[in-house]
């Protein structure tokens, strides 16, 4: 079957955030989001949320930066892995110490029509005491949230 001829099997599929940690597992969820993009002919927001807490920073403000950079570096690789597949990508950095809340902030701005982020499926002890970006984020999204096991 072409791609032409596949349906796009969200309600519009025109815009896509991507969420990405920096992870080994970062190429598995941008294929994933490649492929709904390719289908859908979305635009793709690729976002990477750097988790600081403030008590960090006060010490050590030039992390803020390094990290920041390395980021942005990080997400112009993925951009340009997009871009090869001749759809349109976007970059977003964002700082916050709870990373699900720029990723619904942003996936309400953009008015995306899926977020596609990844989870390492922690359980037990981990997953109470951490929680789960995923797991809030699929509980805020103003859209629906496909998940990535990696």
């Amino acid at each position: 079957m072409v791609l032409d001829e596949l349906a796009c099997p969200i309600s519009k599929g025109e815009r896509i955030l991507v969420a990405l940690d920096g992870s080994e597992f970062t190429d598995a969820i941008v294929d994933q989001a490649i492929s709904m993009g390719r289908i859908c002919n979305s635009v793709i927001y690729a976002i990477s949320v750097m988790a600081f807490f403030p008590e960090s920073l006060a010490i050590a403000p030039q992390l803020e930066e390094e990290m920041a950079k390395k980021t942005r570096k990080f997400l112009e690789i993925v951009k340009k892995k997009v871009e090869k597949e001749n759809l349109t990508c976007e970059t977003i950095v964002r700082l916050d110490p709870q990373p699900y809340l720029p990723i619904v902030e942003e996936a309400k701005k953009k008015n995306v029509d899926l977020i596609v982020m990844g989870t390492r499926g922690m359980t037990g002890l981990k997953r109470v005491f951490l929680g789960s970006v995923a797991q809030k984020v699929i509980g805020y999204a103003p859209c629906p949230v496909m998940v990535v096991p990696v």
